[in-house]
């Protein structure tokens, strides 16, 4: 552990955005402890053969392939809200073992979406699939690799050392209802179910992706009841508008960034924040021109173009960028009510302004 990576060194004015300074400075430790977890089990399903250490190393790959660490980033806030003091290891362990839940999640997905690329790599199970020399088998290691990365994520977070029976159980049991949170939301998602979109993104990414991780600090760190119930209220927003920046770059992102193809939201056919403000707002023409890509994996690039241009002119890009910054806004009015230190204000508000959305120019209604 980087001996330099404790709280003394997270102050305001250090960096221009005290959260992405907190994560640069954890991120290379975050990364050097997944690849040891998994190198472990590596060397264990070695013996049993290269077909069987697979699964592990695809998920391997994926886990050290781009991620950027942000609900790890998030636990080290939450520990630093709460007042823990000296080098950050616990937290950069629960880091660890999220970014493992992440990947586990991802990989399941992946295969539920039939996503053939992940990070601008292959998907686990498009992997493993042409490791092991066919769909079925391939995508039947990839749910394995995926328990055993699940596994993997609990039996860090029960091993980090230091911990008291009483707060290692708190933690344990924030991180078991943040994985039912987020199953119960895909059931939602996957049987479009979702009526309520928003509230399907507080169970499947506002819990796992913001409010979960920042509780899971504070606990780590013995934060009081109120101070977690404040960090659940910043959250709270914060988690829907993480899914609304991610539903705009799904389909108006850079493949560069997003490591995904151009318009794959639309091709996929997901239900996205953007697809549902467009239901509500757009004409003939533009209902034509979605409903001709939209779930259509063979849909062409000129008609995943008109689509994605419904999106705009009807409006709908800019009512959920208009949303996703009010709910930035209502973040931090609750930042502003909540009793921190100044270092921890500093990191809490770079977490929004990472997570904003800067608007692009409207197309004009055709």
């Amino acid at each position: 552990m980087n001996e330099g990576l404790t709280k003394a060194t997270v102050e305001p004015g250090k960096n221009e955005n005290g959260f992405l300074g907190l994560l640069a400075q954890i991120k290379p430790e975050i990364e050097r402890r997944i690849a040891a977890r998994f190198d472990e089990k590596i060397t264990r399903a070695r013996t049993y053969g290269a077909e069987i250490a697979a699964m592990h190393e695809a998920a391997r790959d994926l886990s050290l392939r781009g991620g950027k660490r942000v609900r790890a980033g998030l636990i080290a806030a939450g520990w630093i809200a709460a007042g823990g003091e000296g080098p950050l290891d616990a937290a950069i362990d629960a880091g660890v073992a999220f970014e493992l839940l992440q990947s586990y999640l991802l990989i399941q997905d992946d295969w539920m979406d039939n996503d053939a690329t992940r990070r601008g790599g292959p998907s686990v199970h498009a992997a493993l699939t042409k490791r092991l020399g066919g769909e079925h088998i391939g995508a039947t290691a990839a749910i394995l690799s995926s328990d055993m990365t699940w596994g993997l994520a609990v039996e860090t977070l029960v091993s980090i050392p230091g911990l008291s029976a009483e707060r290692r159980l708190e933690v344990t049991q924030v991180f078991l209802r943040i994985h039912e949170d987020v199953v119960l939301g895909q059931q939602i998602d996957v049987l479009g179910k979702a009526e309520d979109v928003e509230a399907m993104h507080d169970l499947k990414t506002g819990s796992y992706t913001m409010r979960g991780p920042l509780l899971i600090g504070a606990a780590l760190a013995g934060g009081s009841p109120e101070l977690c119930a404040a960090l659940a209220r910043f959250a709270a927003p914060l988690g829907v508008a993480f899914q609304l920046r991610d539903d705009l770059l799904g389909t108006f992102g850079d493949h560069a960034e997003t490591g995904k193809p151009v318009g794959n939201d639309i091709v996929a056919g997901k239900r996205t924040s953007l697809v549902a403000e467009a239901a509500r707002r757009m004409n003939e023409d533009e209902t034509r021109a979605l409903a001709a890509a939209h779930g259509r994996a063979d849909a062409g690039a000129d008609a995943v173009a008109a689509a994605t241009r419904a999106l705009v002119t009807s409006g709908a890009r800019r009512a959920v960028e208009e949303r996703q910054r009010a709910l930035c806004e209502a973040a931090m009015k609750e930042l502003a009510s909540m009793t921190v230190t100044a270092a921890a204000r500093s990191i809490l508000a770079g977490v929004v302004d990472a997570l904003r959305v800067r608007p692009a120019a409207e197309e004009a209604r055709s």
